[in-house]
């Protein structure tokens, strides 16, 4: 598939099943060759990756509920505990992280750019999380970007043994589409792009 039908092919797919579209080891080259030629501040390469499929996909999930049963009130819970089985339905996960140790190590070697190492490294998480969910929605996966890391990122920690350098950014659930998506509508492009010669 071709890079522009591949953009216009991803899109937020919040209820998934777990029927496989392509085996989990492809999948695991796809997020692999992501991970190794998504470009990096200072070629810092400090993204990270864990990819869980099976039990550990929907313990993921579990955590994810557990935590929001803590802090959603009990009348507005079922609306969170149907959003989370739609993920948790899905093939598997795949967690992005930033190890914060590289970062570290950057500004002892250039302190000129410290205040600009977080601000790089949120781009190339956001550039490798892009470039995941293109590459599975090339292969027919569903898939949606989640954010649940201050209330996760310590259990994530514990029960998938993650470095402790290791900061959670994202949570990608993925799977086959329960249903097609809605029409996206979009914003008149001259609004958004200018283009000077």
């Amino acid at each position: 598939m071709e890079f522009t039908r591949a953009l216009e092919t991803r899109r937020s797919i919040h209820s998934l099943t777990p029927d496989p579209v392509v085996s989990d080891e492809r999948v695991a080259e796809l997020v692999g060759h992501a991970v190794k030629y998504t470009p990096s501040a200072f070629d810092s390469q400090s993204q990270r990756v864990v990819l869980l499929f099976g039990e550990r996909h929907a313990q993921l999930w579990s955590i994810v509920l557990e935590a929001l049963r803590k802090i959603v009130p009990a009348t507005d819970f079922p609306r969170s505990q149907k959003k989370i089985q739609g993920f948790a339905n899905g093939r598997g996960t795949v967690l992005f992280f930033d190890d914060t140790s590289v970062l570290e190590g950057l500004v002892k070697s250039y302190p000129l750019y410290e205040k600009n190492f977080r601000l790089w490294a949120e781009q190339q998480l956001g550039m490798l999380q892009s470039n995941v969910w293109v590459a599975l929605a090339e292969v027919g996966y569903g898939a949606s970007l989640q954010h649940y890391n201050e209330l996760i990122e310590e259990d994530v920690k514990k029960a998938f043994d993650v470095p402790e350098t290791w900061r959670l950014s994202a949570q990608m659930p993925f799977g086959k589409a329960a249903a097609e998506p809605k029409p996206k509508v979009f914003q008149p492009l001259e609004k958004r792009l200018i283009v000077l010669g």
